[in-house]
Formats: structure tokens, sequence, C-alpha cells
């Protein structure tokens, strides 16, 4: 093989790694945290996956949220922790997300959705909506008018 057919296609390898997001693997104490953080912006935490076609379907209008100064967007990916490196990443590359993501990865699902909404049954999607003085679940699926106004009433 010639030499600079390998020093080529070694660069585009290291570079569509480079290029990949980064996305840690957190369990739920590791999350808990970012569920509860004190700050004058909206926090919105979107649970999804990429098998999830409901997820799918309104993250964009996420991705858009992100954009405002006043919301920060945490996308918390609930995808098998198997699917993390096939399917996960390869999403977030292909569709330009921007939203810091995370992977939960814990299997003591039972403990950590009731402690996340004792009012969610684990289904997705699901949405958490909170700032200094309120807090809101949401277990159902946005239109890009609801998400926007749901959000607004926090101000």
């Amino acid at each position: 093989m010639n030499p600079n057919r390998i020093l080529f296609l070694l660069l585009v390898t290291w570079y569509s790694f480079a290029q990949q997001k980064d996305v840690a693997s957190l369990n739920y104490e590791q999350l808990k945290p970012l569920l509860f953080q004190k700050s004058e912006r909206v926090q919105v935490i979107n649970f999804w996956a990429t098998w999830c076609a409901p997820c799918i379907k309104e993250l964009p209008y996420f991705e858009k949220l992100n954009q405002r100064d006043d919301v920060e967007v945490l996308l918390v990916s609930l995808d098998f922790p198997k699917h993390k490196q096939k399917r996960l990443l390869p999403f977030i590359e292909k569709y330009k997300i921007r939203s810091k993501v995370v992977h939960l990865d814990d299997a003591n699902e039972t403990f950590w959705i009731n402690q996340i909404s004792t009012k969610w049954s684990g289904a997705l999607p699901a949405t958490l909506i909170y700032n200094n003085n309120r807090r809101g679940f949401y277990e159902q699926s946005f239109t890009k008018e609801e998400l926007y106004a749901e959000v607004n009433s926090y101000f």
C-alpha cells in the first residue's frame, strides 16, 4: 500500500475520533448534583434514548432551546451501556448534538427513577424542568410550542 495513502487513512481516522463528542457515563449519584443545581438559568433535563422515536422527534426542540442564554439543557441518554460506542456516540456526531449529553449507566433503575420523580413510570421521553423556585416533571413528548411554553412559564 502507498505510504501516502496510509498516512491519509490514519489522519482521517484520527480526525473522526477527535471530532467525536465525549460523553461521560455516570451512575445516579454522579448525576444527582446536575438535577439539583442552584442557578439563575432554567434547567431542562431530558431523558431520552436513541431507540426512542418520540425522543428523537423532539430532540431538535431541545437543541434550539439550548441556544438561549437563560436556559441550560442537559440530555441524559438511557441507552444500554453496550450501545454507547456503537449507537450513542455516532448518533450525537451524525445529528451534530451541541447540548451537553451524559449517559446514565446505573442498573438500579427502580431506585433512581423514583428519586427523579415519584410520578415517573420509567417511560421515555421524560423531562425535568426546574429553577430556584419551581420544579416540574413531564412524562411525555413535547411539540416545539409546548416545550417553549412550559419553559417560559418558569420565568
